[in-house]
């Protein structure tokens, strides 16, 4: 299959060059003293300002009602995401239920929080050990035929998962993390390919680790380029992941986190930047001998 081919998503074969991931999009506490820098509305405006319409949250979060607030006005603008499956316990440990009235519940409950008729992606948050990706595919197809979602995806699952799931429903995205740090991702790239699924990349640059938790030639790596560029080594980070897209020839969307317009401007401009072959291939092979394959 065309890695490229219309889907419900991007029917001109061409996906989002980058999205937001909402993951730490917080009401403030004391909203008259709130930085204008980091206030949600205005950050999630900002993205769309720039062209940033991919817009990623999930019920885990606790904020989908939030997100709808924010997109108000907007909703024509905004590709829609959210995931469900996950749930969290009393002592912070979590659960995965993915059964078919959990998804047909966990549908009706996100879209009255995000104040919206229809999400544009929806994913499997989390594989489930208890319930077959069948029974959970088929459940979602059935949101797909009922106008209540225009696509499904799946986070946190096996190659094995998506050729079945594959099978019951055309999968349009897999989100994994992919960054200097974890190269999770990368294993499933070829069956992405055969089967025309896009990859949203999320943590691209590792919460931010890439800068202090990071071994020092990674770091090293990272800084030279950024020196070059006048852009920090965060910013190189992610520009990495951008190049991924071009190298592998696939659909890759990097899915970095913001939480202040600064820092979203910024990874708006990481999309543009360009790494030298050089300075790519330093950053893969000190890379290689650092990431989590976990």
């Amino acid at each position: 299959m065309d890695p490229l081919a219309p889907n419900p998503l991007w029917p001109t074969g061409k996906p989002p060059r980058q999205g937001l991931g909402l993951m730490r999009l917080r009401d403030p506490e004391s909203p008259g003293a709130t930085d204008p820098d980091r206030d949600p509305h205005r950050v999630v405006q900002a993205a769309l300002d720039e062209g940033i319409t991919l817009l990623d949250t999930a019920e885990m979060y606790g904020n989908e009602e939030l997100v709808g607030r924010t997109i108000a006005g907007r909703r024509d603008e905004v590709l829609l995401c959210s995931k469900f499956g996950v749930v969290w316990g009393e002592s912070g440990d979590f659960s995965v239920q993915a059964d078919a009235a959990t998804v047909a519940r966990s549908c009706e409950a996100s879209l009255r929080r995000l104040g919206v008729d229809v999400i544009d992606l929806y994913y499997l948050h989390h594989r489930s050990d208890a319930t077959p990706i069948e029974e959970t595919v088929t459940a979602m197809a059935e949101l797909v035929e009922a106008g209540k979602v225009r696509a499904i995806g799946l986070s946190n699952v096996t190659v094995e998962d998506i050729r079945r799931a594959h099978t019951i429903h055309p999968v349009t995205a897999l989100q994994e993390q992919w960054s200097v740090m974890s190269d999770a991702a990368e294993a499933f790239l070829p069956t992405l390919a055969e089967l025309g699924i896009a990859l949203v990349a999320h943590s691209p640059m590792a919460h931010g680790h890439v800068t202090v938790a990071a071994p020092a030639g990674v770091r090293a790596a990272l800084t030279e380029p950024a020196a070059r560029l006048d852009v920090t080594p965060l910013q190189v980070a992610l520009a990495w992941v951008h190049q991924q897209r071009r190298r592998h020839t696939q659909p890759i969307i990097p899915l970095p986190g913001a939480t202040s317009i600064g820092h979203l401007r910024a990874n708006v401009a990481a999309a543009s930047l360009e790494l030298s072959d050089d300075e790519l291939s330093r950053i893969d092979a000190i890379a290689a001998g650092s990431v989590d394959r976990g």
